[in-house]
């Protein structure tokens, strides 16, 4: 029976482009645990690969590492939706400031006034940003 291949910290971080000390940084938050030789060397397998490419797309998703953590440890995909639905809903809030902050920089940068911080349009739409 063949084994699964093995790789140092170097070797995997390098797969991904990524410095050995980001994979060092993500065991000290509890995001890998990879086995050691007796003599304390870090070994990884094919499935630490896997968990390194979704971390990965997690960061591309806008999720921290502490969200990261919690969608992939969790025990119940039921938390894992829940930690899924809670992004989604502040990205929908990002998204929205993003858009009315284009709104508004978009008028700005076509109003007709000499100066669009004089202007009532601007300073409505400003006011509507305003808590």
């Amino acid at each position: 029976m063949k084994s699964s291949p093995e790789y140092t910290i170097g070797e995997l971080a390098g797969r991904f482009g990524l410095p050995a000390n980001v994979l060092r940084h993500w065991e000290s938050v509890g995001l890998l645990t990879p086995p050691r030789t007796a003599g304390g060397r870090r070994r990884y397998g094919e499935p630490d690969a896997v968990r390194i490419a979704l971390i990965l797309q997690g960061k591309r998703l806008g999720f921290g590492l502490p969200q990261i953590r919690r969608v992939l440890d969790a025990d119940d995909p039921a938390d894992r939706r829940t930690a899924l639905r809670e992004h989604h809903e502040q990205l929908t809030r990002r998204i929205a400031e993003a858009q009315a902050a284009r709104d508004l920089v978009g008028h700005a940068l076509e109003c007709t006034s000499e100066d669009f911080l004089h202007c009532p349009h601007f300073r409505a739409r400003l006011a509507e940003l305003v808590p």
